[in-house]
């Protein structure tokens, strides 16, 4: 428990480290006021379903077993250090991990559209990373697309029999991938091309973040794996109560 405190601390510890020290607004997810309005009206209404039943999922979670909190704790202060990491990418976006496939692992999809949101509005007012206009978006790119996607790939590869490590790394390097299918998707409706309209634009904009996302996808499933093993040694009754382990063997079948 006490390393597990410490990896808390630390995922704090670097949190302050960003808050003190912010960084040009259009350098994270899709910057403040870059969505014309009516792109980020529409997303920021198709999200909120996800953030309603999120906070219902938390609660019934939470109010079982209030031991979890810590662990959702941590699973934000992972996302919110991680997404923090960006890279330029395109005009008014970034390539960055997401670090939202820990906690779709521990907590589900829905859980992290309300993780995801509350990340992005600490970046928002904090860090001046992305911006309130486009927090509807940012939220469904990263906080409810990449985690569904996440959490089916972690479904399905327990269910055909790969380990919890190898089905976390893919859960995590496949939902960050998903996050800028999405962000490119949402580019490309909001500013389809002159010759070959949206199709053109999305083909352009999955072109150039994947060049740099895909590295970072893999290297976020890595990270993603040595904390999950680390969470499985060190909080094995949480894990337990979350399905993800056996209380009297390593890994669930």
């Amino acid at each position: 428990m006490k390393k597990y405190l410490q990896l808390f601390a630390a995922f704090i510890l670097m949190l302050g480290i960003f808050s003190f020290f912010p960084q040009e607004a259009r350098a994270m997810h899709i910057m403040e006021g870059f969505l014309p309005a009516k792109w980020a009206i529409f997303w920021s209404v198709l999200t909120l379903p996800f953030i309603i039943l999120g906070i219902i999922s938390i609660s019934k979670k939470v109010s079982k077993n209030p031991e979890l909190k810590l662990l959702l704790g941590v699973s934000g202060a992972f996302a919110f250090v991680l997404s923090a990491l960006k890279i330029p990418s395109v005009t008014g976006s970034s390539s960055h991990p997401t670090g939202v496939g820990l906690g779709t692992v521990l907590f589900g999809p829905l859980a992290m559209g309300v993780i995801g949101c509350i990340v992005l509005l600490f970046q928002a007012i904090l860090l001046a990373h992305g911006g309130l206009t486009t927090l509807g978006a940012n939220t469904f790119s990263m906080g409810v697309a990449g985690p569904f996607v996440a959490y089916g790939v972690f479904v399905f590869s327990r269910k055909v029999g790969l380990s919890n490590g190898i089905a976390v790394f893919l859960a995590a390097a496949l939902g960050n991938l998903m996050t800028y299918v999405v962000t490119s998707l949402q580019l490309a409706l909001a500013f389809p091309a002159e010759v070959g309209g949206i199709a053109a634009s999305a083909v352009k904009f999955l072109g150039i973040f994947a060049v740099t996302q895909v590295p970072l996808a893999i290297s976020e499933g890595l990270l993603t794996v040595v904390v999950f093993n680390f969470l499985t040694t060190y909080s094995k009754n949480e894990m337990g109560l979350l399905n993800l382990i056996s209380p009297n063997k390593k890994e669930a079948k």
